[in-house]
């Protein structure tokens, strides 16, 4: 570190790029830091550091490594607490641009397999960015070693070494109810679960935290429903199960129906303690679906739900620049399906009609060989018994899903209500004498194969993948819009996309491989050597969070250079 200090005196005052000279490694006092790469200018993307801290003070606790994902939630719990010690110690900007900044990649709600924070046996090491201080584009080298040498320091020493240990095992603990939960589901033959007393609205259409207040009606189960779980750390929990099929969502508008949904939405993900979400949990295949006007779909298998179009084009490959809501919903659902999800999401109010329904009058007036489009109603059930793909959908104006489903539950004032007997009395005695179309079978899900030069990231003269928020990947000269994928939750799952895109490219679209192949091999490979295997920067991936394999797929179905096989 006094090697660091005194580089630092003889470039102050220099010109922005003199910072090149203290990329390097630094021993400190039971940490080496290391400065991976250096920003061009204090304008440019920050600086990447790693602090890596051993000996017997930050060796880990054996507990925390004893499964997968106690380790994911021990650095997930590191990661939070670095943030908090970053805003503890009031580090201010220092000059211009991202001058004096120190940051990490914070986690939001759900607790993310990350890049952050390492916790291995012998030692944690720490990912991350800073902005070097600088006047303009002149060095501020004081500046800079009080940042790197003093400030880092103190700030990591504080998060990893004086935290609240009974913080920390409730983090983990829960963790392993989380995973006893959905082995519980999975054995059991349901598909999601939400415990009694949780808490689903959030407090605003903006924010992921849990709604306070009156307002805020804890969930409770309706006793047909209910079961209780055995948990280690803890007694029993008890709440609503959901058992594999179809599961209808209704009620009157704003009842909470919605909300609902969204909570078993987000059920694929783990949360942290306190959440209100923190025990709904849902078959982590599952996929939300909805229409999607003007995406791109390339030869996507269609034909269970639209065939016989105008002009005899082919939907068993079908191709389309621009998509209409009901071809980009039956094209949504066949390619989670190729991806093999066991479970969709559905609600009424982001689908396409036409595609959810058609009624006994339209019917009588359109003969079905002038209508291409199967409704959802007349696969729903189909899809159930010959894929074993449950559906759980949302519904508050169409009463013909009654006779498709197992259960119906019923949203009155945010109270859950079980009236699958009414409902199915009600199919038997209304019956409106609607016939059933599209045949006695789902229909085929086709794999397909991705041919190399679906990837195309050059920009200029060099490759461009890079991540724009939340909901935008530029790749190359084109943009992959990713605002309707519904179960991305985390800017740094989309940047980790824009990288396992790149990964694709270089190692796994050969023209023989399928898609699901592809995205089933980078993530053993993910699975084996972590995030760090898609990261573009040597030694330093801080910023990346483990996205679904739904989500990467999703991605690449909406990249508009995708090219498929056939």
């Amino acid at each position: 570190m006094e090697r660091l200090k005194q580089i630092l005196q003889r470039i102050d005052g220099k010109g922005y790029k003199a910072y090149r000279d203290i990329a390097g490694s630094y021993a400190g006092d039971g940490f080496v830091l290391h400065i991976d790469h250096v920003q061009a200018d204090p304008f440019a993307a920050p600086s990447r550091i790693r602090v890596a801290f051993g000996g017997k003070e930050a060796a880990a606790d054996p507990e925390w490594l004893h499964t997968r994902c106690r380790r994911i939630a021990v650095e997930d719990f590191f990661a939070r607490s670095i943030a908090d010690s970053i805003r503890r110690h009031g580090v201010r900007p220092v000059g211009h641009g991202k001058s004096g900044m120190i940051a990490v990649d914070r986690p939001g709600q759900e607790v993310l397999p990350r890049t952050a924070v390492k916790v291995e046996e012998h030692g944690i090491e720490v990912r991350l960015s800073v902005g070097l201080p600088a006047a303009g584009r002149t060095v501020l080298g004081k500046e800079a070693a009080r940042m790197l040498c003093e400030s880092v320091p103190a700030i990591l020493r504080q998060a990893l070494f004086r935290y609240d240990r009974t913080r920390l095992r409730a983090h983990w603990e829960l963790a392993d109810q989380q995973e006893a939960i959905r082995a519980f589901l999975q054995a059991r033959g349901y598909a999601a679960f939400v415990a009694n007393g949780s808490v689903l609205p959030r407090e605003s259409g903006i924010s992921d935290r849990p709604m306070q207040g009156r307002e805020a009606v804890p969930f409770r189960s309706p006793a047909s429903l209910e079961v209780e779980i055995p948990l280690p750390h803890r007694e029993p929990i008890r709440g609503m199960a959901i058992r594999n099929g179809v599961t209808l969502i209704v009620g009157g508008g704003y009842h909470g129906k919605s909300t609902l949904l969204k909570a078993i939405e987000r059920g694929v993900y783990n949360h942290i303690p306190g959440d209100g979400r923190e025990y709904v949990i849902t078959d982590d295949s599952a996929c939300k679906i909805r229409a999607e006007d003007g995406r791109r779909v390339e030869k996507v298998n269609i034909s269970p739900f639209i065939s016989n179009l105008p002009f005899g084009k082919d939907t068993r490959r079908f191709s389309t620049e621009d998509a209409s809501g009901s071809t980009s919903q039956a094209a949504n659902i066949m390619e989670a399906l190729e991806m093999g999800t066991k479970l969709l999401l559905i609600d009424e109010d982001t689908s396409a009609t036409n595609f959810m329904i058609r009624d006994a009058r339209m019917q009588a007036l359109v003969a079905k060989r002038k209508e291409p489009i199967t409704p959802f109603v007349d696969k729903v059930r189909k899809l159930y018994e010959q894929h074993r793909v449950s559906t759980i959908l949302v519904l508050g104006g169409s009463g013909d899903y009654f006779h498709a489903a197992d259960t119906v539950l019923m949203l009155d004032e945010y109270e859950p209500v079980d009236v699958t007997e009414e409902a199915k009395r009600i199919a038997r005695r209304l019956d409106d004498g609607r016939k059933p179309e599209g045949g006695d079978s789902f229909g085929d899900v086709t794999p397909r194969v991705v041919l190399p030069g679906s990837f195309d990231a050059t920009r200029g003269k060099r490759e461009k993948a890079d991540a724009k928020g939340l909901s935008k990947i530029v790749y190359g000269t084109h943009e992959i819009a990713l605002d309707l994928v519904e179960q991305l939750v985390d800017p740094s799952q989309t940047r980790a996309i824009a990288c396992m895109l790149t990964a694709l490219a270089k190692t796994y679209a050969d023209g023989r491989t399928t898609l699901r192949e592809m995205v089933d091999r980078l993530y053993a490979a993910v699975g084996e050597q972590g995030l760090e295997a898609v990261s573009p920067y040597d030694g330093h991936p801080g910023d990346l969070a483990l996205p679904r394999k739904y989500e990467l797929a999703a991605a690449l179905n909406r990249l508009r250079t995708l090219n498929v096989k056939g």
